[in-house]
């Protein structure tokens, strides 16, 4: 898809995917959200990840505009070092709960559309973001953070249900309130086909 390149088509394709992604998290059984995958990543994860990210560039914005040293992605931390910090973040967000997790993202979302509706085209799309040392403008910056961020984050967590409906009868999760397989009839794990 290609980049907004202005203000009226970055609040439209994150008005469109925010409600993309926001009817797959509403969607979300509570007994799936804490199921981890191969790389130890929840769907709860996911979505505090995306709301945390929205701080991030929010942050960066600030930090620019107030002349100070940017840092991307965050101190002590590279772009090459994103699998580290996002296994950080994930640590740093343990204890968040579900709830807890689709409420920074919600909150962060209006944040995003208040502040990218407080701007004019040419602050989003008219000169590189302050202090990114990039040509990025922040624009381009605001819809990696929030509507890119958005469609990736709708994408896993369809895929990941489909994973966990597979391994999973949707009736034990509310049953057991764990994760539990059952054999199939073939000898297989998962729910019937």
């Amino acid at each position: 898809m290609p980049a907004a390149l202005s203000k009226t088509e970055l609040l439209s394709v994150t008005e469109t995917e925010w409600e993309k992604l926001w009817s797959v998290v509403s969607r979300v059984p509570d007994e799936a959200t804490l199921i981890v995958d191969e790389n130890e990543t929840s769907i709860k994860d996911i979505v505090a990840h995306r709301a945390h990210w929205i701080d991030l560039f929010l942050g960066w914005y600030r930090d620019g505009v107030d002349g100070k040293e940017v840092y991307f992605p965050a101190k002590t931390y590279k772009w090459n070092d994103l699998k580290r910090y996002n296994r950080d973040l994930r640590m740093r967000q343990k204890t968040m709960s579900w709830d807890q997790a689709k409420h920074a993202l919600y909150n962060g979302h209006q944040t995003l559309l208040d502040f990218l509706t407080g701007l004019s085209n040419s602050d989003l799309y008219g000169a590189p973001m302050p202090g990114a040392k990039n040509t990025w403008t922040t624009g381009r910056w605001a819809e990696a953070a929030g509507p890119s961020h958005y469609r990736s984050a709708a994408k896993y967590i369809r895929q990941r249900l489909r994973q966990i409906q597979n391994q999973v009868l949707p009736t034990e999760w509310i049953e057991a309130g764990r994760q539990r397989a059952i054999p199939r009839a073939n000898g297989q794990k998962g729910a019937p086909r």
